[in-house]
C-alpha cells in the first residue's frame, strides 16, 4: 500500500512541478512586461520648470540614489501646482503643504504643515524650481558657531559632555561642525572613534566621549547589553491624564523621507520607552523618558504617535510643531567606568 501511494504521489508531484514551472515562467514574463510598462509611464510623466524645460521622471531620478522613481512620485500637490503654473506662464510666489486626515504609520497631524519628502518630491522640485530665488534651506545651514560644549567630567579614559541643541553628534552630508569634530580638536591625543552613542541634532544633554579604543569597546558593550541607564526630560505639547506607562511601537526609517521614522509592525525594529509625568502646566506636561532601546527618533515618535502618548514634544519640527528649540534633554546617565569598573553617574539640568 505504501509503495502504491508513493507511486501516486510521485506522479502528482511531477504534474505539480510542470504547473509550477509554467507559473514561474508566466510570473517572469509578467514582471518583465510590468517593468517595461512602468518605464514607459515614467518616461511619459514629464515636468516643466521656469525655463520651459521638460524632464521625465526617469531623467529626473537618473542622478538620485535609487536611480528609479519610487511609487507615487509626482503625485503630491506641490509638483502638480507648479506644473500648472509653469504651463500657463504663472510665477509661483509661495507654496506650502499640509496634512489632511488621519495617519497611523507615519506621524502626521491633521492640518499641520510639513516640508516636501526627500525621497519622492525633492528630486522633482530640484528640477522644477531651478533658477527661482528661494529662502535658504534651514536644514543646510551651518549651526551657530557660538554653541558651546560643556565638559562636565574629564579623566584620561573618557569625558562627559553636555551637548547643546542644534549641534550634530557626527558630521553630516552638508554640515561638518559636530561633537565629533570638536572633540577631535579638543582631545588631539585621544585614540578610537570618540563617539560611542549619539543624540539627535535638536536634542541637548549628556554624551560619553571615550578617549581610547579599549574604553570605547568597554562602553559599547554596555550599550549593546542595554545596561547603561539614561533618563531624558521633555515637555509635551499638551496635557496627558495618565501618570506613567510604557510605549512599545516598532520603528523603521521612512524610505521616502529620511531621516523621519515611522511605526512598522512588519519590518520595524523593537522600540520600547518607559515614561512618567513629573509635572503639569496649563497646556503642557513635563515627563521623564526611560528608553529601553535606542532607536533613531524613538522618544520623539513615541511621544507624538497616536498609539503612543499622542502628544508631540514641544519644538519637534519633524513630528510636531516648530518652536525656539526641541524641549528634549538627556539629563542623566549611569554606566560602569572602563578603568575603575565602578558604577558612575552624571546629570545635568535642562535649560527649560
Amino acid at each position: 500500500m505504501k509503495e502504491t501511494w508513493d507511486h501516486k504521489i510521485a506522479l502528482l508531484e511531477s504534474e505539480k512541478s510542470s504547473f509550477e514551472k509554467e507559473i514561474s515562467t508566466l510570473k517572469q514574463e509578467r514582471k518583465k512586461l510590468s517593468l517595461s510598462l512602468q518605464k514607459w509611464l515614467f518616461d511619459q510623466y514629464q515636468f516643466l520648470n521656469k525655463k520651459g524645460d521638460l524632464k521625465s521622471l526617469l531623467e529626473i531620478f537618473s542622478d538620485s540614489v535609487s536611480k528609479v522613481p519610487p511609487a507615487g512620485a509626482g503625485e503630491c500637490a506641490a509638483p502638480k501646482l507648479l506644473q500648472y503654473a509653469f504651463k500657463y506662464d504663472m510665477a509661483p510666489i509661495a507654496i506650502a503643504e499640509f496634512w489632511w486626515g488621519e495617519s497611523l504609520s507615519e506621524v502626521r497631524t491633521h492640518g499641520q504643515y510639513y516640508p516636501a519628502c526627500t525621497g519622492k518630491c525633492m528630486p522633482i522640485l530640484h528640477h522644477m524650481l531651478q533658477d527661482i530665488k528661494m529662502d535658504s534651506n534651514p536644514l543646510l545651514e551651518t549651526p551657530d558657531k557660538s554653541l558651546k560644549i560643556e565638559v562636565i567630567y574629564n579623566d584620561p579614559y573618557l569625558a562627559i559632555i553636555n551637548k547643546p541643541p542644534e549641534l550634530l553628534s557626527v558630521p553630516g552630508k552638508n554640515i561638518k561642525d559636530s561633537v565629533f569634530s570638536r572633540m577631535k580638536s579638543q582631545f588631539p591625543n585621544a585614540k578610537g572613534p570618540l563617539i560611542v552613542h549619539r543624540l539627535d541634532m535638536s536634542t541637548s544633554g549628556l554624551m560619553i566621549i571615550p578617549k581610547s579604543l579599549d574604553a570605547y569597546k568597554y562602553i559599547q558593550r554596555q550599550f549593546i547589553k542595554r545596561t547603561i541607564n539614561k533618563v531624558y526630560v521633555a515637555i509635551l505639547d499638551g496635557r496627558i491624564t495618565n501618570l506613567e506607562g510604557e510605549v512599545n511601537l516598532p520603528l523603521r526609517v521612512d524610505l521616502d523621507d529620511r531621516p523621519r521614522q515611522l511605526v512598522c509592525y512588519d519590518h520595524g525594529k523593537s522600540a520600547r520607552t518607559k515614561w512618567e509625568v513629573i509635572g503639569h502646566s496649563s497646556k503642557t506636561t513635563r515627563v521623564h523618558f526611560y528608553p529601553l532601546t535606542g532607536r533613531t527618533h524613538q522618544l520623539r515618535v513615541h511621544a507624538a504617535h497616536p498609539l503612543g502618548l499622542n502628544t508631540s514634544i514641544v519644538g519637534d519640527d519633524l513630528y510636531g510643531k516648530r518652536a525656539k528649540r526641541l524641549m528634549l534633554h538627556a539629563k542623566s546617565i549611569s554606566f560602569i567606568h572602563p578603568e575603575s569598573r565602578k558604577l558612575v553617574s552624571f546629570s545635568s539640568k535642562p535649560e527649560f
